[in-house]
């Protein structure tokens, strides 16, 4: 088998095991209570299980596995960086946001649910992540909860995700160039990338200076992530990406590809990736999945 061959089955291989293995975690610790917080668990249930590529928990555990963290306690802080992702991707949806319809390939859950059980659902993923955190069962270690849990609510809320959501919802009535909207997305799409890789140097004991080419690695597929999302907005199928597309120009937002153009970014997209591929120069073979993840960032059309 060539190396392309080699990587590609790798990175088949790994998707579907952290798919499989996080829908699994969610199933079990996520149980419909026999009384009236049914609907609100069942809402949960419906956003966090059944789609999703599960990208941060896989670069997660991806590095945790690269310094022996034990797999279980990986996939718990998957979990908790799972749930942060899907309360964002509900309020998102939610009408007072970008009012959307549809949602990995099934309708939003304000759509198949309620907007106010849709709030309730995406507040207690938020309030559920920390949970999981917290618990000694993701680590023994209390110094390594506390680092974890501010990892992701720095990367969750106004330094972060939040924060670059707030911006993109400006970005519908101003102007942004180029180093703004750059930073609008290393906020709303690669905090939460770089948070799932530090918090698996986080459980491999790694200190915060053994960690600075994990983050340069971080940084430049959560900015090749965002072109390649901008590309299938510009130019991609709704019933492939599962959800809608065009957006971005309908609202007047710019973006990497209407500030580039579409041969620019995605040149642009393939210089980050072989720059974040470099990144990891000093490992071996052991972070060859976090390569092949790179890879995948500008091939994916969903």
């Amino acid at each position: 088998m060539s190396a392309v061959g080699v990587a590609d089955s790798l990175l088949a291989g790994g998707l579907a095991r952290i798919a499989q293995e996080i829908e699994a975690a969610f199933d079990a610790m996520l149980p419909v209570p026999d009384d009236a917080r049914a609907r609100l668990v069942d809402a949960m249930r419906y956003a966090t299980i059944g789609g999703g590529k599960r990208l941060r928990p896989l670069l997660l555990t991806a590095v945790a596995e690269m310094y022996g963290v034990q797999r279980e306690a990986a996939i718990r802080a998957g979990v908790a960086i799972e749930s942060i992702h899907v309360y964002s991707l509900i309020h998102d949806d939610l009408p007072c946001m970008d009012d959307d319809a549809l949602r990995h390939g099934k309708p939003t859950l304000h759509l198949a649910f309620d907007e106010a059980t849709a709030v309730l659902a995406g507040d207690s993923l938020h309030a559920f992540a920390f949970e999981v955190l917290a618990d000694p069962a993701t680590s023994a270690d209390p110094f390594t909860r506390i680092e974890l849990v501010r990892t992701l609510g720095t990367a969750s809320g106004a330094q972060g995700m939040a924060g670059g959501q707030m911006m993109d919802l400006v970005a519908e009535t101003s102007e942004f160039d180029l180093p703004t909207v750059t930073r609008l997305q290393q906020l709303k799409t690669g905090a939460l990338l770089g948070a799932a890789v530090e918090m698996g140097a986080i459980l491999g004991r790694m200190p915060p200076e053994g960690r600075i080419h994990l983050r340069g690695y971080a940084r430049d597929i959560g900015l090749a992530f965002q072109i390649a999302d901008d590309l299938i907005d510009h130019e991609g199928d709704a019933a492939r990406a599962g959800k809608a597309v065009g957006k971005d120009a309908a609202a007047g937002k710019e973006t990497f590809v209407s500030l580039l153009g579409p041969q620019r970014a995605r040149e642009q997209a393939r210089m980050l990736v072989e720059q974040a591929i470099g990144h990891l120069v000093q490992h071996g073979k052991e972070a060859d999945l976090l390569r092949a993840v790179a890879r995948y960032i500008i091939e994916r059309d969903h």
